[in-house]
């Protein structure tokens, strides 16, 4: 402690840096508490970490502890060779998760994701090591450079995905609702709640209960999902009757049964709350999975909905594919942007690619 207040007595630039420190994290907190639903929040809690990191190695570089020096510098070069180990055998951890996955899930190409992914990652790797760049033209490397710096971005917002999708986890739950919306899924041979889904049913349950037991009112819990084409009956029904059959009272159900999708879900089940409160001005939680409630609370915010989620327990094993699938939509939903990006920095290449092919030609003119 003495040592960094000295640090901020003598070094004025370490003061100023600090403030902007404590500046970037407060505009994060507030931003994430009033609206967690913005992907900006992790880019925002991103620049802090980045922040925070190059606080931590000033303040410790600016001490005289020659042991915590070098204590910190193996943590740091631990950091940094974990991470490229990582890298180096992601393919190996895909190919191992598209075992499982294929092992104990159905057999459907969404849940061949990881497969492909680490097969695409060896196939990277192969074509890194053996290096063919070097018996191509200087115009051709340039363009095909294209590829790796599309990958980079598409990396950056999948991490940025990833940071917002940990970060909405710890969203305060609130035990006030006046609503407990649980998304629906598929049903077994059309009829009964699958484990999955049993799970978001369980989960709106307990926090029923347990709002309940902390003095507040029972929340009506809007049960949200319609007939597919394969189903004997509503998702909105199987899950109806199985959450009478754990004790819940029918009047304490409300049916949304017309849903096709998550934006459905949200639409909807708004306007069955709003039908049986009165007005928009109620309180809502949704619940779902814990990988599926940032896409699903992104929909809500798209249909007006006022709500953030819950997430149920997902086993460990099908969650890389899950996260994967939810990136997807994602990046679907914010699809004009991305393909902006992606098209400026493809003409980018282009453009220097050309400008090379003109000078080989010019020189060999001459």
């Amino acid at each position: 402690m003495h040592a960094l207040f000295q640090l901020f007595q003598q070094n004025r630039q370490f003061s100023i840096f600090s403030a902007i420190m404590l500046f970037v994290f407060f505009m994060f907190l507030i931003s994430w508490l009033i609206e967690p639903r913005r992907l900006v929040n992790g880019m925002i809690f991103t620049l802090f970490i980045f922040l925070f990191a190059i606080w931590v190695s000033l303040l410790v570089f600016a001490t005289n502890l020659k042991t915590l020096k070098e204590v910190y510098t193996l943590i740091v070069i631990g950091i940094l060779m974990l991470i490229a180990i990582i890298a180096a055998f992601s393919w190996l951890f895909f190919l191992w998760n598209a075992y499982f996955v294929w092992k104990y899930e159905s057999h459907t190409l969404p849940n061949l994701l990881t497969l492909f992914i680490g097969i695409g990652l060896i196939i990277t790797w192969v074509i890194a090591i053996t290096g063919p760049a070097k018996y191509l033209p200087n115009w051709l490397n340039i363009l095909l450079t294209t590829a790796p710096v599309i990958a980079v971005y598409l990396l950056w917002v999948m991490y940025n995905f990833l940071i917002n999708s940990f970060l909405y986890q710890f969203v305060p739950r609130r035990y006030d609702q006046d609503y407990l919306i649980v998304l629906g899924a598929g049903l077994i041979n059309g009829e009964r709640v699958t484990p999955l889904l049993a799970t978001r049913i369980n989960r709106a349950i307990q926090f029923a209960q347990k709002q309940v037991n902390k003095g507040h009112k029972m929340p009506k819990i809007i049960m949200s999902g319609g007939k597919g084409p394969d189903e004997k009956v509503s998702e909105a029904q199987a899950m109806t009757e199985y959450a009478i059959a754990r004790g819940i009272s029918p009047d304490d159900i409300l049916l949304e049964d017309k849903s096709r999708n998550t934006y459905e879900n949200m639409l909807f089940s708004k306007e069955v709350a709003k039908k049986d409160y009165g007005n928009y001005k109620f309180k809502a939680k949704f619940f779902s999975n814990n990988y599926h409630i940032f896409r699903a609370a992104l929909y809500a915010k798209m249909a007006g909905l006022n709500a953030n989620g819950i997430g149920c327990y997902t086993r460990f094993y099908f969650l890389p594919n899950a996260i994967i699938r939810e990136f997807a939509g994602v990046f679907v939903m914010n699809k004009k942007r991305h393909f902006i990006i992606i098209s400026l920095i493809t003409v980018f290449f282009i453009i220097q690619a050309l400008f090379a092919a003109g000078g080989i030609l010019k020189w060999r003119m001459i």
